[in-house]
């Protein structure tokens, strides 16, 4: 019973591997040649992301070797092929033969047979049950009840956004059967976009970068008071960027600088919540940005480039991780936590650290210049020729080597076992790739049945007028209801998943707060990552707690006490565009405004880093501390315009005040 067992795992493995290694080649050949047509590239996409979950990822926590569950697994997994294939091949010009009427499915809106809605029927059942699989109950839940609100729109009471209800037919065409719903914008994101960047950051990783991205942020530390902690910011700044996920950034990163930060004197909980604070920055630094960018570029209007984008998030980027480094650098200070000492004896060999960081930074290199003019290639393309640049620049030296990081053996069969070890390494990458993002794939189905629903029901015009109603008028109280919903949506969900569900919910309001469009996008796209610091279901902090065997709670504060600028910095940048190089009316702005935007910001950091952490040349008292906050929570919630713009410089010479009187103290 034992040996069956054993053996019927061992075939899921190999099958789970296989389907990886040909999800990743699919998704690259498909998206640079145009494989196939567009709904049937999402089909395949989307039915081989729900196979893997239902391979991998147990119904069952609690029972996983369950013989009567994984023989429903195997039900589930035909269930998507058929239902899935059935949409492939209903709208691919390659499969005209077999279209039902000879007309394809798109064509078919209001003429459709009995047999697509069943289809529809089962596909949805499938996947919600992969995405609680996936990520759990929340986003499955918030389907279904949208569904049931699309069934039953006429009998909802006024304060629920009534409308004039939708049958089952009406809401199997928008969420399944047309070019939309499942096969709509979210997968599309994921399909063209994503899923290659996830891809190039595993890959990546395989070379070693993420133990240089450490060693190199522990010389630049060494020695300074806090530098472990510092090692932790730094390091999950650089990683953070590709993994997009602050629990993956926390897990990968915090392995290694947790029990660091702990060596120093740094509190347990203290640890786990500056490495949870920094990991959830992550994917606000550019050049990635983890989903949230790509999905940028199909939501914000007008239009804009990812170049643009970019060029946005990064000053607001080094705001956040400059105000981390303070915040944790005057702790450290406060508690007398000590630097590493010896942090550079024992280090890896500088040749093979110089040429991981020749694979990391030239990676970086090729993808930024393929984005940028005069090539300007598409974002999935140019992560193409990025993922070339790593399997080449990675050859030529044995520390880099995708395969193996020794290869010490080497005989007289040694070119077949480098050849074979190099491609085994880059099969681990794409399957290390699948399981993280397989999840975001079946999310993203999810997510376009929801959106499907909103569109059909017309609750995306009328919610963003209550919104407005409730604010009274008023951009601040507005941006606040925004701050709120997108803290408990991301609550549950990831964070690309709560940008692309807010953009959808409230667009119109987005359009209404007299600021540049990509501010008020960035702005609920940092909100959906602070999500993973805010108490109570601060899933990056717990992440951290468990490294740091820390209590689970405490460490929740912590990380939102180090990434209390996190919450503060959207703000700035919404009433002050300046900070994301635009002006209110989303022209460029000058240098004199960027310049005079940052500097007040950059004050406004110091005092609320010091305020924080208790530290400012000298220990601070709690009455100082609290309106070194106030004062400078008053700088970002101002704009750089007439009353306000005294008040803020009021602020700012409040903050340098206080700190120039600790200072002289200290003297």
């Amino acid at each position: 019973m034992k040996s069956d067992t054993n053996q019927a795992s061992s075939i899921r493995s190999k099958l789970y591997i296989a389907l990886s290694v040909v999800l990743c080649v699919f998704v690259l050949v498909a998206v640079n040649t145009n494989l196939f047509d567009a709904q049937p590239n999402l089909a395949m996409f989307g039915m081989l992301g729900l196979i893997l979950v239902f391979l991998n990822t147990p119904a069952c926590k609690w029972c996983p070797e369950n013989r009567i569950l994984k023989a429903v697994d195997i039900v589930l997994i035909i269930a998507t092929i058929v239902s899935f294939g059935y949409v492939f091949i209903q709208s691919e010009r390659l499969t005209e033969a077999f279209w039902v009427d000879g007309a394809v499915l798109g064509d078919r809106a209001g003429n459709e047979t009995t047999m697509d809605f069943v289809i529809a029927a089962v596909g949805l059942l499938l996947v919600l049950e992969a995405t609680r699989r996936a990520i759990g109950w929340t986003l499955p839940i918030l389907c279904v009840v949208f569904i049931l609100y699309a069934l039953n729109g006429q009998s909802m009471p006024d304060w629920l956004f009534p409308h004039r209800g939708a049958s089952w037919q009406q809401v199997a065409q928008s969420s399944f059967l047309q070019a939309g719903g499942v096969f709509g914008i979210a997968l599309r994101v994921m399909f063209y976009y994503v899923f290659l960047f996830v891809l190039f950051g595993t890959l990546l990783e395989q070379t070693g970068a993420t133990s240089y991205v450490i060693n190199f942020a522990r010389r630049l530390f060494d020695r300074i008071p806090g530098g472990p902690a510092l090692v932790s910011v730094v390091s999950s700044a650089m990683m953070g960027s590709l993994s997009g996920s602050a629990v993956a950034n926390t897990a990968t990163t915090g392995t290694m600088t947790i029990p660091l930060m702990k060596s120093s004197g740094v509190r347990y909980e203290s640890a786990a919540g500056v490495e949870a604070a920094a990991s959830s920055g992550g994917a606000l630094m550019p050049p990635i940005m983890g989903a949230g960018a790509f999905m940028m570029l199909e939501m914000v209007e007008p239009a804009v480039t990812y170049p643009q984008i970019i060029k946005a998030a990064i000053i607001p980027a080094l705001l956040y991780y400059t105000a981390l480094l303070l915040t944790v650098y005057f702790y450290a200070r406060r508690i007398d936590a000590g630097a590493e000492a010896g942090a550079t004896d024992g280090k890896p060999n500088r040749t093979g650290s110089l040429f991981q960081g020749i694979v990391f930074f030239g990676s970086f290199l090729v993808l930024i210049v393929m984005l940028v003019p005069p090539i300007s290639f598409t974002p999935f393309r140019a992560v193409s020729f990025g993922l070339i640049a790593i399997l080449v620049l990675s050859v030529f030296s044995k520390h880099t080597w995708i395969g193996s990081q020794t290869l010490k053996d080497l005989d007289t069969n040694a070119v077949a076992k480098v050849i074979a070890r190099y491609f085994a390494g880059v099969v681990e990458a794409m399957v290390k790739a699948t399981r993280g993002g397989v999840a975001l794939v079946v999310a993203s189905c999810c997510v376009g049945v929801i959106l499907a629903i909103v569109d059909l029901t017309g609750i995306g015009a009328t919610l963003p007028s209550k919104v407005l109603a409730l604010s009274g008028e008023s951009p601040i109280l507005a941006l606040l209801l925004l701050m709120v919903s997108t803290i408990i949506l991301g609550m549950g969900l990831p964070s690309a998943v709560c940008y692309l569900l807010m953009a959808i919910l409230v667009g119109t309001v987005l359009t209404q707060l007299d600021t540049a469009p990509l501010a008020a996008h960035l702005f609920i796209f940092y909100f959906g990552m602070m999500s993973m610091v805010t108490p109570p279901v601060a899933l990056a902090a717990y992440a951290g707690a468990a490294i740091a065997k820390a209590d689970v709670m405490k460490s929740a504060f912590a990380a939102f006490r180090f990434a209390l600028v996190g919450f503060a910095l959207p703000f700035a940048f919404v009433l002050s565009p300046e900070l994301i190089l635009l002006t209110p009316d989303n022209q460029p702005a000058s240098i004199v405004t960027v310049v005079s935007s940052v500097g007040l910001t950059l004050v406004a950091i110091l005092g609320l880093a010091a305020g924080i952490a208790g530290f400012a040349f000298t220990r601070l008292g709690e009455m100082t501390r609290a309106v070194l906050v106030c004062v400078s929570l008053v700088v970002f919630f101002c704009r750089l315009q007439g009353i306000e713009l005294l008040i803020q410089s009021g602020a700012v010479i409040a903050i340098a005040a206080i700190v120039a009187v600790n200072f002289r103290s200290k003297r």
